[in-house]
């Protein structure tokens, strides 16, 4: 028997989510958060809901608040380490899983839960399929909209978070603001680095696989074999 085995199960459920999935700088983190019976109005309270409807100061304030009284867990992907993954990986849908499942993953580590909800994204078995043992005997929900429910919303308040902090450390690093998401403005950004500094920057502080760095490359005059294959998943 398992030490897990021989405590009661905590009441309550974990929910996760993810940010910097659309953003073409900036890491990927997924966030994981515990939610105890009888505190979804507590938090409702404070203000948490789905980050997309909270500006990135209150965001910022909010996750420190969340940090200081509940289970969590923060998986951060950082350029680097996302594009080596995707490279292996080809799939968009299965680093997301390998994120959300280690979220869980960590978050059972502190607290014997038996169910966890996540958004629906791409095939559902990829994160069953990467949840290791503990996860495995977890009841994983998946559900499209899934941030309506409290402790999903808080996870995407810690993730955002934690995505404007990194990408900040970013920005000061190569000396200029790295613009949110994959607008016209980010690919003007990114081609003044190229050009300051080299292509390989790129592969360095953004997501190298979207669109966006091939039309960076083609405004910047690079040789076309830099730009990348078109990916699988999403294609911003």
């Amino acid at each position: 028997m398992e030490q897990t085995e021989l405590f009661t199960p905590e009441k309550g459920h974990i929910g996760t989510d993810e940010s910097g999935k659309g953003d073409y700088f900036g890491p990927l983190v997924v966030a994981g958060f515990f939610l105890p019976d009888g505190q979804a109005e507590v938090l409702t309270e404070l203000g948490v809901k789905d980050c997309k409807k909270l500006s990135d100061r209150r965001v910022l304030g909010l996750a420190a608040e969340l940090k200081k009284g509940y289970i969590f867990s923060v998986v951060a992907i950082g350029p680097e380490r996302y594009n080596d993954l995707y490279d292996r990986l080809r799939n968009l849908n299965r680093l997301l899983a390998w994120g959300h499942a280690r979220a869980i993953e960590n978050i059972l580590e502190k607290v014997n839960c038996q169910e966890a909800l996540t958004d629906q994204f791409g095939d559902e078995k990829f994160v069953r399929q990467a949840l290791l043992k503990k996860g495995k005997k977890i009841n994983l929900i998946q559900k499209t909209q899934a941030e309506t429910d409290v402790a999903v919303a808080a996870a995407s308040i810690l993730a955002r978070a934690e995505f404007l902090w990194r990408l900040r450390e970013l920005s000061l690093q190569v000396g200029l603001e790295l613009p949110k998401g994959a607008s016209p403005q980010v690919e003007e950004t990114g081609s003044q680095l190229v050009k300051k500094c080299a292509p390989d920057i790129l592969g360095k502080i953004a997501k190298y696989h979207f669109k966006t760095t091939g039309r960076i490359l083609k405004t910047a005059g690079l040789s076309a074999e830099l730009i990348p294959d078109e990916p699988e998943g999403k294609k911003p």
